[in-house]
């Protein structure tokens, strides 16, 4: 979660006496919960009736099963591919969306170099969502880029939210506004600027960009200057990284994809936008014909408290139910519910491998220590933990069994699962899987293993901390 309290010591927005009321109207609200879904784990799935649509339509069931054979092919697990395939469908009774190329862009510098170029080279519009938008030299050479695209008459809308982007100055959005930019402030802070019922806890935390309804970018990346430096390349100083998050280099995985499943994460901006202004945008070639440009098989799948279908809690849950040989997991902020924490402990006890990277470094420090009052029980359960050492840790991944990948906002906490907008990628392809298995790898290099014994042993401030952050951990 880079939510709410990340601004407690990013922007000193709680200075304000008038914020601080808001918040304390915010924990005072009564308690949202999250679904009973054990049914996950006692439905059959059925894999012969999974469904997958191309830019043709869906596929006949021979030509599932032929496509379905020669992805198996590649790790020599039909079944546990065709049953994640079933899984994925019963989560939204959608089929998933053959024919997509997937790019893995596995740190802030490729991310942004590879999302301007995309931009750089639009022809009809460029659509952003962001939760952070910050006036830095990052910020900056992106906005001037937009502003660039516009003047050369391109349509160009922006969606941020109203606390991630709490520290950036109004004018640098007025800039952009003057410029002929669409710009929408998500839930303003302000109840005097919000349309329809307001909730300060209701966070856009999606990141998403679809240039010319062709390309699309999801993942964990912002706009902001912690992106500017590697965090896998290795420093030609001796001198350690700074252990202040915010100069730190932030070690984070977004994607690039093309092909017909970008026409949904389409949707997912156009309708946000639709939600929180009550209009349409005027329509600038938003879905264009697409093609087949890759193999892989995708789902976007979006969550939102307004619609409260819950539709990436209960994919991970599914996933992690699922699974038959590993679970990797590297998540930034890890304030699970009850069911998540089963899931994953369920999966390590029938034998599969789950291994779970978190940071040793954050920009919330209570939610670091939320995540760290979870160890012992993980790590008795047969769980492997490991804490990624050096750079800020902001990633929010997952691959399952070398064939179901998952990249997007969504952390596992209670916050992204109730409170905010989120946007994930679910990518089954054997190849991207092992790309993703390669990352998780590097990551593992750079990582401490916690044991049981080291874990025992730690001292009584630390579980303190603990204590004090779960008892707090509906509100991180």
């Amino acid at each position: 979660m880079d939510g709410l309290p990340q601004h407690r010591r990013r922007l000193g927005w709680l200075r304000g006496t008038w914020i601080s009321t808001l918040l304390l109207v915010a924990l005072l609200v009564s308690c949202a919960s999250l679904p009973d879904v054990r049914y996950l784990r006692e439905r059959e799935l059925v894999p012969q009736d999974a469904r997958i649509v191309s830019v043709r339509g869906e596929l006949p069931e021979a030509k599932t099963h032929a496509l379905l054979e020669h992805m198996a092919s590649r790790v020599g697990e039909t079944d546990i591919l065709a049953r994640h395939v079933a899984a994925e469908e019963a989560i939204s009774g959608r089929p998933l969306v053959a024919g997509n190329k997937v790019t893995l862009l596995a740190d802030g510098p490729v991310t942004m170099r590879a999302m301007m170029e995309a931009i750089r080279g639009a022809h009809h519009h460029v659509n952003l969502e962001t939760y952070i938008f910050e006036d830095d030299e990052v910020g900056r050479a992106l906005a001037d880029l937009l502003i660039r695209k516009r003047a050369e008459g391109m349509a160009v809308n922006l969606i941020y939210d109203s606390v991630g982007a709490l520290g950036t100055p109004r004018e640098f959005f007025d800039r952009l506004r003057e410029a002929g930019i669409r710009v929408l402030e998500y839930n303003p802070v302000n109840p005097a600027n919000a349309r329809g019922d307001w909730e300060i806890n209701q966070r856009d935390h999606r990141k998403l960009l679809v240039v010319d309804g062709r390309i699309a970018f999801t993942g964990g990346v912002n706009i902001s200057k912690v992106y500017g430096k590697s965090a896998l390349l290795k420093s030609r100083s001796n001198e350690p990284p700074p252990k202040d998050a915010k100069e730190n280099a932030w070690r984070d995985t977004h994607m690039q994809i093309e092909g017909p499943v970008v026409a949904d994460f389409q949707r997912q901006f156009l309708d946000t936008w639709r939600r929180e202004t009550g209009e349409s945008l005027p329509d600038a070639d938003f879905f264009p014909p697409l093609k087949a440009e890759g193999k892989a098989l995708v789902r976007a799948i979006a969550s939102t408290p307004d619609k409260a279908d819950y539709a990436i809690y209960k994919t991970y849950i599914s996933a992690f139910t699922n699974a038959d040989k590993t679970i990797h997991v590297t998540t930034a902020y890890f304030v699970p519910d009850r069911q998540v924490v089963q899931a994953m402990a369920d999966a390590a006890r029938r034998g599969v491998d789950v291994r779970v990277i978190f940071p040793s470094l954050s920009d919330v420090g209570l939610i670091l220590y939320a995540g760290r009052s979870y160890y012992a029980e993980l790590l008795d359960a047969g769980i492997h933990v490991y804490e990624r050492k050096a750079y800020v840790l902001h990633a929010k991944t997952a691959v399952i069994d070398g064939v179901w990948s998952t990249i997007g906002s969504t952390n596992l906490d209670m916050r992204s699962f109730l409170h905010n907008d989120e946007l994930n990628a679910v990518v089954l392809d054997v190849d991207f899987a092992r790309r993703m298995e390669d990352l998780f790898a590097r990551d593992l290099q750079d990582s401490t293993e916690i044991t049981r014994e080291q874990w025992r042993s730690r001292g009584i401030k630390e579980r303190v901390l603990e204590w004090a952050a779960r008892a707090l951990q509906y509100w991180l």
